[in-house]
């Protein structure tokens, strides 16, 4: 699923969903997910004056048939067989979280993933209230090639290494980066390879540094790996924490480079 919001981004965005898409014979939805006219109804109560509020909604509605029309073209950019279109209405946020329980894998572009854009939000709400997988494709995106996967033993490193199975199945090397003496819990990065294996993936184990941030020891370690796909567990520590101090998880968001296989 690509969600699109009639800007600049969305011909980017449905390339990414397609070429993701298209090794596995997938179905990709592209999604348009307008400004919600119920999210500024609440400042339209009291006291606001009647034809202010007519041209306010007029104003959304002509932005939003403008957006989808965008949307729409973009979709015409690439051509795929198995993939179609939906224009979300009003609830626009309950829309979006239906239409992700039923897909596989939640495609973004840079900005909202770094907050900025009218998807902003969404990317937030996929990632830490729906808690579905997300891809943040970055140019060149690639399926097939190599994977590399962080891993700490911990929960959401867990779901992301087990939801990117299917990636690593058809990559052509996958590689399980890991600072086990760094971290404060044990684990042993040897069982993930096994677990792997059990599964017809052959992944080689590489130990980063015990020290220092694990932010830019991951990155760096993606790229000696020559990694087209960094699969990685997001904000495994208390969301507040994160947004304050940072995290290892905003870090790889704010990275150019590879894209980024999340799941929380």
């Amino acid at each position: 699923m690509a969600p699109l919001s009639g800007g600049g981004g969305d011909a980017a965005a449905v390339a990414a969903a397609v070429a993701l898409a298209k090794p596995f014979g997938a179905e990709m939805l592209a999604i348009y997910a307008p400004a919600d006219v119920a999210d500024v109804m609440p400042w339209m109560g009291e006291g606001f004056l009647g034809g202010v509020q007519t041209t306010a909604l007029e104003s959304l509605k002509e932005a939003a048939q403008a957006g989808e029309k965008n949307a729409r073209a973009a979709m015409e950019t690439v051509k795929y067989a198995k993939s179609r279109f939906t224009a979300l209405q009003t609830p626009v946020w309950a829309g979006l979280s239906a239409e992700s329980r039923l897909s596989d894998v939640v495609v973004f572009t840079s900005d909202p993933s770094r907050g900025r854009g009218p998807l902003a939000e969404a990317f937030q709400q996929m990632v830490a209230d729906e808690q579905r997988p997300v891809l943040i494709a970055r140019p060149g995106l690639k399926v097939g090639g190599s994977v590399a996967v962080a891993w700490d033993g911990g929960k959401e490193a867990s779901r992301a290494a087990r939801l990117a199975l299917p990636l690593l199945e058809k990559a052509k090397t996958a590689v399980i980066l890991a600072a086990p003496k760094a971290s404060s819990r044990s684990f042993d990065p040897a069982r993930l390879q096994s677990y792997y294996a059990a599964r017809g993936v052959e992944a080689e184990v590489r130990l980063l540094p015990d020290t220092g941030d694990a932010g830019p020891a991951l990155l760096h370690a993606a790229r000696e790996a020559a990694a087209d796909i960094l699969v990685a567990g997001a904000f495994g520590h208390p969301r507040l924490q994160e947004f304050i101090f940072g995290g290892t998880t905003r870090t790889l968001l704010n990275s150019d480079e590879p894209s980024l296989f999340l799941s929380h």
